[in-house]
């Protein structure tokens, strides 16, 4: 039996009640994938930022449980350089491997505790210069809806958790799911300006002796053609040493990591904008409409048309 992905919430004392509800809508909404708990740091009641207080089942023992913690956002008054006791007490409790998110102010609590040193970050931009200043150790984006760092994603102010939350999905699980959570919730998969971004100017994810630095300039040069000889090059590696690199860190060959991006990157046009087929296929680096057809169907089993067809036909209003 496939294991359930157990997602931990852990809610701190002036949390907002949108972001400490949204896991459990999105993660919920793929079709039991995911299980989702709501922890507070000693089993108590915490005061939201609202005109009520909340109760939940778990303490942070449920911490230890986690495949990956969530950590939503707080009154910005609440906001502290170092974390109190209770919260660092069950921070440590995180089981060994877990994944962690925060959402706008909760990377304050993940920098606190020096999870984030030395590593690309953002949070809410009214917060950026404070979170500069207290952490210069970080290497803050305050652009980014979000920044996926591996095992630990930061995100911006409020509707940027869903984005995370959405691109952990498509993650774990693919487009297809991803983009059905995305309908069920009646919200976009993808946000123009927002998470369409972050694909072009992704943040660096490993430190500068991996294969990061190749991976950024690939994403950010899809249309051109490239070899492995250029993706090593960007790493200043030879071709033996990179293969190998990039399959340890990345879980395949380059070259079947690219062209998965580059059917990423076509399904992403083909949701969103009304371009010609052979124009997004240029854009992404196919050597034209035929090649891009070719690897559309072998990834998912559909036509560039009829995908388009069936995903923005959904987002249509049933009259």
């Amino acid at each position: 039996m496939a294991h359930t992905h157990r997602i931990v919430v852990l809610a701190i004392d002036g949390v907002y009640p949108f972001e400490l509800g949204m896991p459990s809508r999105v993660f919920g909404a793929a079709d039991g994938r995911y299980e989702v708990l709501t922890c507070t740091v000693d089993g108590r009641p915490v005061r939201t930022n609202s005109d009520f207080s909340i109760t939940v089942e778990h303490g942070p023992e449920a911490l230890r449980t986690a495949d990956t913690v969530v950590i939503p956002p707080f009154v910005s008054t609440a906001v502290t350089r170092e974390l109190p006791h209770s919260v660092t007490q069950a921070l440590a409790s995180t089981a060994p491997g877990s994944r962690l998110l925060s959402i706008c102010t909760g990377a304050f609590v993940l920098a606190a505790a020096g999870l984030l040193d030395g590593r690309p970050a953002t949070t809410h931009w009214m917060v950026a210069d404070l979170f500069r200043a207290w952490f210069p150790q970080v290497a803050l984006n305050p652009d980014a809806l979000f920044i996926d760092d591996g095992d630990i994603l930061t995100s911006a102010g409020a509707a940027s958790g869903l984005d995370a939350c959405l691109h952990l999905i498509r993650k774990d699980h693919g487009n297809e799911v991803a983009n059905q959570v995305a309908r069920m919730c009646i919200v976009p998969p993808w946000r123009d300006g927002g998470q369409a971004q972050y694909i072009q100017h992704p943040a660096p994810q490993a430190a500068a002796t991996g294969t990061a630095t190749a991976r950024q300039w690939a994403l950010e040069n899809l249309h051109e053609p490239m070899a492995l000889a250029d993706l090593a090059e960007h790493s200043h590696m030879s071709l033996r040493t990179f293969a190998r690199r990039f399959t340890e860190e990345m879980g395949m060959s380059p070259g079947r990591w690219l062209i998965q991006q580059r059917v990423d990157r076509a399904r992403y046009l083909l949701e969103t904008t009304d371009l010609p087929v052979d124009e997004i296929a240029g854009q992404v680096g196919f050597g034209g409409g035929t090649s891009l057809r070719e690897h559309l169907h072998a990834a998912i089993g559909v036509s560039p048309l009829a995908y388009r067809r069936t995903f923005r036909g959904a987002l249509s209003p049933t009259h």
